[in-house]
Order: C-alpha cells, then sequence, then structure tokens
C-alpha cells in the first residue's frame, strides 16, 4: 500500500479560507468519480478523504467486473488511479475525518479537526462498512478466501464448495447467484427461519446444490495460507461441526457511515442517507451517492454512476443560484 502512495502526484491542500462549489465527504469510487466530473466542469472541488481513503475496494485483491480492464485489476490500484485522475483535474485533499457538518446556513460549512471548510454544494459520498463476524481468521483470511462480495469474488470459485453467512434478503440472492457458479453451496443461517421474501425462500429450498444449516453460528474460518473449511455451533445443542469450504461468502449486512449526518439530513430506519431523485437528499445543495445511499446494489460501477450523477446534479444547482 505504501508504494502506491509513494508514486501518488502531489494534490493540493484544502484551504478553510475558500468557499469551494463543491465539497465532496469520502474518496471511494462515489467520490472520486463525483470529484472527476465536477472538475471538468470547471467547479472548484475540496475532498475530504477521510483517515482510510479509497473505501471498500483498498481491502479487495482483485477487480474483475470494473469495465476497462479485461485482465482485473487490484481494489488498491483501481482507487490509486480514480485519485490520480481527480488530482489531474485539480483536486484540493483533505486527508482526514469529518467531525460535523452545518446544514442551517449558507455556505455550508464541513468541521475537519480544528478547521472549517467552506462549500456552496456538498456530495456525501462516505460508503458502508460490512458487518463483520469478530473472528481473528475473518480479518486473517480476507481476499484469501473470505469475502463480503459474491458478485465480486465468486468467479473465482467456479465448480468449488462455498459458504455464506446470513438469513435474509442479501445472502439468500447471493446463494441463488453462487448455486449457478460453484459445486455446492452451504448456506449458514443462526435462526430456524429466513428473513426473506417467501419467493425468494422457495428458490432457495428448491435449489438442489444450496444446503442448509440452520441454527447454526460460524465460530471459527479454517486454513493457514487460505480457507479450507469453517467451523460451525449448533445453538440449541451447542454442538461443534466441521464443513469442508474454501471460500466464505458474509452477508449479514453492511453498516453505513452516516453516523455524523444524523440530525443534519435525512436518514431511513436503516440509517443510509434518504434520497429524492435518484441523488437529492431532503436539503438542497447537498447530494448522497454511492453506498452511504444504496442498500441494494454496492458495487464499485453502480457507486461511481451515482457519483457521476451527484455531481451533474450539483453542477445544475449551481447554476440555478
Amino acid at each position: 500500500m505504501s508504494i502506491l502512495f509513494s508514486v501518488s502526484r502531489a494534490a493540493r491542500k484544502g484551504d478553510p479560507n475558500k468557499i469551494y462549489d463543491v465539497i465532496i465527504i469520502g474518496s471511494g469510487p462515489a467520490g472520486l468519480t463525483a470529484a472527476i466530473y465536477t472538475l471538468r466542469s470547471g467547479l472548484s472541488t475540496l475532498i475530504i478523504t477521510g483517515l482510510d481513503w479509497g473505501g471498500q475496494l483498498m481491502t479487495t485483491t482483485k477487480v474483475e467486473n470494473f469495465p476497462g480492464f479485461p485482465e482485473g485489476i487490484d481494489g488498491p490500484n483501481l482507487m490509486m488511479k480514480m485519485r490520480e485522475q481527480a488530482i489531474k483535474f485539480g483536486a484540493e485533499l483533505v486527508e482526514n475525518n469529518v467531525e460535523d457538518i452545518e446544514v442551517d446556513s449558507k455556505p455550508f460549512k464541513v468541521k475537519v479537526g480544528n478547521m472549517i471548510y467552506k462549500g456552496k454544494s456538498i456530495i456525501i459520498a462516505t460508503g458502508a462498512r460490512y458487518r463483520e463476524l469478530s473472528l481473528e481468521s475473518e480479518k486473517r483470511l480476507l481476499g484469501r478466501g473470505v469475502s463480503y462480495c459474491a458478485v465480486c469474488d465468486g468467479f473465482f470459485y467456479r465448480n468449488k464448495p462455498v459458504a455464506i453467512i446470513g438469513g435474509g434478503e442479501a445472502a439468500l440472492t447471493d446463494a441463488l447467484y453462487l448455486s449457478s457458479i460453484c459445486r455446492e453451496v452451504h448456506l449458514i443461517h443462526r435462526r430456524d427461519k429466513f428473513r426473506a421474501s417467501d419467493a425468494l425462500v422457495e428458490q432457495v429450498l428448491s435449489t438442489h446444490n444450496i444446503y442448509r444449516h440452520m441454527n447454526k453460528v460460524v465460530i471459527d474460518i479454517i486454513g493457514d495460507k487460505k480457507v479450507t473449511g469453517i467451523k460451525i455451533k449448533d445453538v440449541k445443542t451447542g454442538m461443534d461441526s466441521v464443513l469442508a469450504v474454501e471460500a466464505v461468502f458474509i452477508a449479514i449486512g453492511h453498516i453505513p457511515n452516516t453516523e455524523v449526518f444524523k440530525d443534519k439530513v435525512e436518514l431511513t430506519k436503516s440509517g443510509y442517507i434518504k434520497v429524492y431523485d435518484i441523488v437529492k437528499t431532503n436539503i438542497p445543495g447537498i447530494f448522497a451517492a454511492g453506498d452511504v445511499m444504496d442498500p441494494k446494489y454496492k458495487q464499485a460501477i453502480t457507486a461511481s454512476a451515482f457519483g457521476a450523477m451527484a455531481a451533474i446534479e450539483a453542477k445544475e444547482y449551481l447554476e440555478s443560484l
């Protein structure tokens, strides 16, 4: 990772004395794509990257479903290319976390450390983070058989046995997707009933290579350099057993990174930013893009698309002032 940072061209630092046309909060695919669009539209743009810039792709070893890279590309390399492109067009950066925003007056104010940055519009693109099992082996084997994205990584385990952990809509949808690729799909759920639509449950029940393990929890992921199996525990009997699998897909939900925006912009019951007309928040001049407002698709390409839309909407908003 340090090599990637060392080759990056220098970016201009944010200026607290300046009023920016657009302040983008977040530096994943949505935020950086938005910046490329705003900058090419001639809008002064500040990106507040966060301390851990780049989003979820920074922990993805290889991306094969992003257009333009037929041989695939490492997630960090893809993000560095986006970052370089934004910097090339004149992005200014603040590499720290946002602590607060002020939305009741214009220009909007964004507090970062002991600095206040001002913008005529804001694009929120802080993304979401995966819910984890909180296992040491989960972190150790991430990218070596442990994945949070079946659509991204399922292809690598074609005709192999895999496990998917979860019992909601996302887990069952992923299980059906994997069943068309993998030899066996072991669906692990801690309850005795799935939390999904009847139609989706029926599809899972009728799919011959999806093996259901109800009332089970994963207590360890087995493997040294790569996943070789999982250890599961029956929550009713307390009995342990081991399943031989080559990949573990964790689908127990996402947590949108919206804590700082609570009581500032409208959120959904699940904590995502509520949007109107695709990317507009309830406050004129503030837009949202990517996984922070998208609980369904959660793909780099859709995040980038939302980023482009938010940038175009921000431009139209500024022209209307």
